[in-house]
């Protein structure tokens, strides 16, 4: 109708112009979706991040609490700035810092806004280069801000971004608190002063602490006129000071605030003050993080119970096998009914005497730690929803944790730094190393309060310390923790896609151990690169530095074995490996495929992860203390705690603590490892042990006769291929794999070896049955007690074979030659079928 009233020049100008038109369209709608897009769905970050209290400007720097009660969380804190578009584009890895705590010597600098850079250091500069990423958006990027998680979107579209830069980017807002150590230094060569650092900021919450007891809410006098009680203003409490001189919480008395933090999309607070004076936990005090606000009263952005990071343990295991069971079993038993409470365990796998004294002589000031993390579910009337079926997935990670001398009591104490690489997330937290207080006790995101969690401090002195070969320094620890941060860093910027994202692959779990795996094969490659070590190892065998050595490479290949069970090593873990070492082609890369997971099951689920880490340690050791809290602080009835499982680890066999589904599933996953050359040595032996019994034994009743089966070639692979199937896969998967725990699993060989007889008992008599249900022309041969003997020597043929190798094709083919050969040359298929014809 409209093209009726114009010319026909009018018509093909606009026939033309319309495709024009709509090309112009898609090419816009197609470059604006590369662009930051707001989100739809706000984030728990955006909406505290809107409270005055969770804003670092409402903290004046100027305030400053008594240093009698109050000590400053490190050398220095400030809040990072990232640059201006402009001041991005010169692809320099430098940020600006607000200083809001100095050392006395640099007081000047309090307040104001200088620039923070990495020191002139060449290994330094080499390692930001190596984890420096440009950053483009990808529509799955988008579309998960779109969701509420909080991507780096200033740094979109921006080139070479290092570590500062995703640091100070990481959140929509300049908000990011760090520390910096003693180390940093302060360049006055230029018109303004420039912060160089050696170490990468860490993420802290608060500039102060002090150790209080909560003595109770503070209760206004105005009385409302619908109820005659005293109003409580839950967001002030009368705390006392810690004395250093009566050792006691008898100290100055002060007014604070702890503010209440608003309900998030989770539909509940992140922390509650509901009767946090009567929490358990603080039996022993809390250390208070935050500072003063404009009025001066101490506002507390974190806390952290005092008694959860005391060297005296609330209870001390030792002995290996109790020491397996309490880190497998007991550590989360109980989980929801202990709800507000918190326990330390020390475990030891020698027994030793003197169990009072024995925690304390284990830990000295100085003595670190390696930390493993895991946390649990949140359940009840507002839990989380489960994004696995009947799996509770939870969340893991390394940390290291050291002896300090506290600051208020003079008594040594755990402080723990987590490096955690964690996923885009729409809480805030950053992919990075965090403070004990800034990840757990962090009122406005961290987990203390709202989920379970288990801190494994792992204390093994070949890991530890520090290896001095004549001059050629090995540092374990070091090498571990430089390969945690080139994986946060990787995550902050999601390879330069802008976002981490959970796969089978990659998560935290999987790319944790990636780093773990990385450090070691960078220690071997230093190894066998210097010729030094080597000589000084041959030269002085006995030296206790060499049995440390010695006890550091066993540990890292029973760790090898655990990262890669399968045996076949990942391409992208590889490609980690090379880049500190400079052997890396390109960048590092994420396989996000299911077979790149497969490879590495044993690191796909957190408690899996975590459990059978632990155990390695003790295993070879170590020693070790648990630090188990669950939703600790002020009390939420609208949320439980629960605990982390594995696969399917919720389905469990009523009235009992056993999850059969995932108990089927670890075994069978275990078994697949493929055989090494001394699995075929193994394999040969046992064959020939076998072949021997069974030879003499059937040739001596006459079970046994050479008896060539007759039919023609096509058959025979039929029928080879038919044995594989039933009876070798189905049989060994059934009465070895399902029946037994695997080998890398026993803790008590006496258990063990009844679940071996029993397996046996149930495969002997399963033929019989067998044969009397299903297989009907097997009924003479099955219920010959030659037969039964025969299958029961190959029952303990496989099942030695099991327990030396672990591998289900190592059995699989052992029962798979036996019986071909049977039914092939010794007459086994005329004896199964009459109408077969025999050579």
């Amino acid at each position: 109708m409209i093209f009726r009233g114009l010319s026909r020049k009018t018509r093909l100008i606009f026939t033309r112009f319309l495709p024009l038109v709509f090309i112009a369209v898609i090419a816009i709608w197609q470059l604006s979706s590369t662009q930051p897009q707001l989100l739809q769905q706000e984030s728990n970050y955006a909406i505290h991040i809107q409270q005055k209290f969770n804003q670092s400007g409402f903290y004046p720097v100027a305030q400053i609490p008594s240093a009698n009660i109050y000590k400053p969380i490190g050398d220095w804190v400030g809040r990072l700035i990232l640059p201006t578009k402009q001041q991005l584009q010169d692809g320099l890895d430098w940020v600006w810092i607000e200083v809001q705590y100095a050392p006395p010597t640099a007081q000047n600098l309090v307040g104001k806004i200088v620039r923070l850079e990495w020191k002139k250091n060449k290994d330094l500069l080499a390692f930001d280069q190596a984890v420096t990423q440009d950053i483009n958006f990808t529509p799955e990027v988008i579309k998960s801000q779109k969701q509420g998680n909080i991507h780096p979107f200033r740094l979109n579209g921006v080139r070479q971004v290092g570590i500062l830069r995703s640091l100070a980017g990481a959140n929509p807002d300049d908000e990011t608190i760090v520390a910096l150590d003693s180390s940093t230094i302060i360049d006055a060569s230029k018109e303004k002063a420039i912060l160089q650092i050696e170490r990468e900021p860490i993420l802290a919450t608060g500039r102060f602490y002090g150790l209080v007891k909560i003595v109770k809410p503070i209760k206004s006098s105005y009385k409302n006129s619908l109820s005659p009680e005293p109003k409580q203003d839950n967001d002030y409490f009368l705390v006392q000071h810690y004395n250093p001189i009566s050792n006691k919480f008898d100290g100055l008395q002060e007014t604070i605030r702890i503010p209440q933090q608003i309900i998030d999309q989770r539909n509940f607070a992140p922390s509650s003050l509901q009767q946090i004076e009567q929490s358990p936990a603080g039996e022993d005090g809390w250390y208070i993080y935050g500072a003063p606000d404009a009025k001066g009263v101490f506002t507390v952005v974190a806390l952290a119970p005092r008694s959860l990071f005391q060297i005296q343990p609330n209870q001390i295991i030792t002995g290996e096998e109790l020491g397996l069971n309490y880190i497998r079993d007991v550590n989360w038993q109980n989980t929801e009914k202990n709800k507000g409470k918190l326990n330390t365990v020390l475990l030891k796998s020698v027994e030793t005497q003197n169990l009072l004294n024995q925690s304390i002589s284990t830990w000295q000031e100085g003595n670190k730690a390696i930390v493993l993390h895991l946390f649990g579910g949140i359940g009840g009337s507002k839990g989380e929803s489960v994004g696995v079926p009947y799996t509770i997935t939870g969340h893991f990670a390394f940390g290291i944790a050291e002896v300090v001398r506290d600051e208020f009591t003079n008594e040594l104490r755990f402080e723990t730094k987590y490096h955690q690489i964690y996923a885009h997330n729409p809480d805030g937290i950053i992919a990075g190393t965090h403070t004990w207080a800034d990840y757990m006790g962090n009122l406005q995101r961290g987990w203390l309060a709202t989920r379970p969690v288990s801190d494994i401090l792992i204390k093994f002195d070949p890991v530890t310390q520090d290896y001095d070969f004549d001059g050629v320094k090995l540092s374990p620890l070091e090498e571990f923790q430089q390969q945690l941060k080139v994986t946060m860093a990787r995550y902050r910027v999601g390879d330069g896609t802008g976002g981490a994202m959970v796969s089978p692959a990659t998560s935290c779990v999987q790319d944790s151990n990636q780093a773990l795996y990385a450090a070691i094969l960078a220690i071997k490659n230093q190894v066998a690169t210097t010729p030094q070590i080597q000589t000084w190892v041959r030269t002085n065998p006995n030296h206790p530095q060499t049995l440390r050595f010695q006890q550091l490479v066993e540990l890292g290949q029973s760790l090898e074995q655990q990262l890669a069970p399968l045996g076949i090593v990942r391409a992208d873990w590889h490609s980690q490996a090379g880049i500190l070492a400079g052997t890396g082609i390109g960048k590092a890369f994420q396989d996000r495929s299911i077979w790149a997971g497969l490879t590495t099951w044993r690191t796909i689920m957190p408690r899996l992860a975590h459990d059978d880490l632990a155990a390695i340690f003790l295993k070879h050791g170590a020693i070790m203390q648990v630090l188990r809290t669950n939703q600790v602080g002020g009390w939420e009835p609208n949320i439980t705690p629960i605990a982390p499982t594995v696969l399917l680890g919720q389905i469990k066999i009523p009235f009992t603590n056993i999850s059969p589904l995932s108990i089927l599933l670890n075994r069978t996953l275990a078994s697949l490892v493929f055989p090494r050359l001394k699995d075929w040595f193994v394999v040969v032996v046992l064959l020939i042990i076998y072949s021997i019994i069974a030879l003499l034994y059937g040739w001596k009743f006459g079970f046994l006769q050479i008896e060539v089966w007759s039919a023609n070639w096509i058959d025979k692979c039929l029928l080879i291929l038919r044995c594989l199937f039933s009876p070798a896969i189905v049989e060994e998967l059934f009465f070895r794999v399902f029946l037994l725990p695997h080998p890398s699993e026993i803790n008590n060989w006496l258990q063990w070896s009844l679940w071996a007889i029993v397996s046996l008992f149930l495969f002997i008599l399963y033929h019989p049955l067998n044969a009397k249900t299903f297989f009907k022309a097997g009924i003479s041969t099955f219920y010959n007690h030659i037969f039964l003997v025969l299958a029961a020597f190959l029952g303990i043929i496989c099942t030695v074979a099991y327990t030396l190798t672990g591998s289900l094709f190592v059995i699989v083919l052992i029962h798979w030659v036996v019986v071909v050969v049977w039914l092939i040359v010794f007459g086994g298929i005329r004896k199964l079928d009459n109408h077969q014809k025999i050579q």
